[in-house]
């Protein structure tokens, strides 16, 4: 008997670009953690009926999650992506090309904090964030997002199990404390109206109020 998330990919044609992502991903050697389909698809959903134009992306890695963010994108819209290595980068936004979003990305390279502190020096806004980038600083990302996002926007944070990790209480390493922490500050934060999905490897979801 197949799997629930099985069950679910089986019904949808698979995505001929997405699959030469994570192809490529795989031959340069990168870790292969990009979202999963399923929330790949949601990604698009919620930019779209979030009618959100100014998206941040933290963790680029070869772009997939970027080119379902942008699928998701009224035109004139814009996804900024912060990513550590530019080698990362720079096969993203090969991608981003690809999928015909290449005028719609702007990549900042270094950790991720540097840029963040930059873009709040900068008076930046976004309507949407996708936080997908080293488990350590999740809660550090989360109150950035906070700080930067406009009335309404959305913040969505991935793999928030850490592929069962944050659920075994024997696993208590920086990556599965931070988590945790990031998983009850995004459940118990006034400032937001939250819910955690947890197919695949789970998905974070909040509305900032």
């Amino acid at each position: 008997m197949p799997h629930q998330e099985e069950y679910s990919e089986q019904l949808y044609t698979e995505d001929m670009l997405l699959l030469k992502v994570k192809q490529a991903i795989k031959e340069s050697g990168m870790p292969e953690v990009s979202i999963a389909p399923g929330y790949g698809r949601m990604l698009t959903m919620l930019v779209a009926m979030s009618r959100s134009t100014r998206i941040l992306e933290i963790g680029a890695l070869g772009g997939y999650s970027g080119i379902c963010l942008c699928r998701g994108l009224r035109n004139g819209g814009r996804l900024t992506s912060l990513e550590l290595k530019a080698e990362y980068a720079e096969l993203a936004g090969r991608h981003l090309e690809e999928a015909g979003f290449g005028e719609a990305v702007e990549y900042k390279l270094g950790p991720a904090l540097d840029s963040l502190k930059l873009l709040e020096a900068e008076g930046r806004t976004f309507d949407f964030f996708f936080i997908d980038a080293d488990k350590e600083n999740y809660p550090n990302y989360l109150e950035y997002a906070i700080k930067l996002a406009s009335p309404g926007a959305v913040i969505a944070g991935d793999n928030i199990f850490l592929r069962g990790r944050t659920l075994n209480t024997e696993k208590n390493g920086p990556a599965v404390q931070a988590m945790r922490r990031f998983n009850e500050m995004i459940a118990s934060d006034e400032r937001l109206t939250s819910t955690l999905l947890p197919a695949y490897d789970g998905l974070a979801l909040a509305i900032v109020k």
